[in-house]
């Protein structure tokens, strides 16, 4: 976590981007995230909960926090309430808490096998069953790993034709769409390793018995696929499936001038614009703008891109340690975005003022959260 501080300040430029601006109606009041954290230091408690967001009071308050095993990574909002919450890269444990952040349910990877998350789980569109990506750390190899979402215990296991697999998608028939970053890794200390021999792909398969249906790649075999987000709902008419590249080239110089956002529009995967962060490192994506992508990167800012100017990247925000990021519906027709940074959380909007609420305490959040609620 090597972009974590204690506090940021609240000073840094918040750029709306050049968009049309519309009349601000139906003012948003409050959202709840759902996230993780840990205190200032490096090696301070992890924590998960739920964090309020009250605008007109200008602060933000605990609900619940809920120790933690280790440091978190991927963050799911139950139907019921409450949260599930998956381990950090080779991690081997994933817990759900009801909404007063008491822990329903627990499991241990270890006790299954040799295998251990690679940070992310998604339900399918019936919620019938769980999805984790995994990493067998015998061999290497990609799995997604099937599971009751009662008990969490696992019902199926399926090959991702890859390695690294990092998140998957749920599409609107119920297939599985999962990225393979591609970069073999040490498990001991998470080094990575023969990155010449990378092969990052995107990969559809069957959300019943994991059969391969679809393997794409990019053209660049040094940009990693890893996070992924729809545009729309899956399956609505112009939905794309967008991704946050991470550039690993040898060379800095093209890792500076790699892009950073690449588009699945069902058939084809693409880069749909050279245009890039600065460092080629794009860690986080999520809906924004009614049909396209907000972004943000370790350059310390949040982009926005859109269908219907996809030769663009327009910088949105520019903060210190801008990352966890979150789609937020806001007023009028939606389209915003809740963005973790130093100094606190920041809301962006096409039809509202930016804002951004301090920290409750010092804290350090994780690399990603998930709006729960926004009255």
């Amino acid at each position: 976590m090597n972009r974590r501080h204690a506090l940021g300040t609240l000073s840094g430029l918040l750029a709306l981007a050049a968009l049309p601006r519309l009349a601000l109606a139906d003012p948003v009041r409050q959202a709840t995230v759902g996230a993780a954290w840990r205190g200032p230091n490096k090696n301070d408690p992890h924590f998960a909960g739920e964090l309020i967001a009250d605008w007109d009071a200008q602060k933000i308050g605990i609900r619940y926090a809920v120790p933690l095993p280790g440091r978190a990574h991927g963050v799911l909002a139950e139907p019921a309430g409450g949260l599930l919450v998956t381990a950090y890269r080779f991690g081997d444990w994933v817990l759900r808490c009801d909404n007063q952040g008491k822990i329903m349910r627990r499991i241990a990877l270890a006790d299954e096998g040799s295998r251990r998350l690679c940070g992310h789980a998604v339900y399918a569109a019936d919620r019938s069953v769980l999805y984790t990506t995994e990493t067998d750390l015998r061999t290497g190899r990609g799995w997604i790993t099937a599971r009751d979402p009662a008990n969490l215990k696992k019902i199926g296991e399926w090959e991702t034709h890859g390695e690294d697999p990092h998140q998957a998608e749920v599409d609107h028939d119920g297939t599985l769409l999962v990225a393979n970053g591609g970069v073999p890794r040490r498990p001991e200390d998470d080094r990575k390793l023969s990155l010449d021999n990378m092969d990052s792909s995107l990969v559809r398969l069957d959300g019943r018995d994991g059969r391969l249906l679809g393997q794409w790649r990019l053209d660049d075999s040094r940009l990693s696929l890893r996070h992924m987000a729809w545009s729309r709902p899956a399956g609505d008419p112009g939905a794309l499936l967008g991704f946050a590249l991470q550039a690993e080239h040898a060379s800095a110089a093209r890792r500076r001038t790699a892009p950073v956002l690449a588009v699945f529009d069902g058939k084809t995967l693409s880069v749909p614009t050279p245009i890039g962060d600065g460092v080629g490192y794009c860690g986080n994506i999520a809906p924004a703008h009614r049909g396209g992508f907000a972004l943000t990167s370790t350059a310390n800012k949040a982009l926005l891109w859109h269908p219907g100017i996809p030769e663009t990247m327009q910088t949105i925000v520019e903060m210190p340690e801008a990352y966890a990021l979150a789609a937020w519906h806001g007023p009028g027709k939606g389209g915003g975005a809740l963005v973790a940074t130093a100094a606190g959380l920041l809301r962006w909007h096409p039809e509202a003022q930016a804002q951004i609420l301090p920290w409750p305490q010092p804290m350090a959040l994780d690399n990603h959260w998930v709006l729960v609620g926004e009255v």
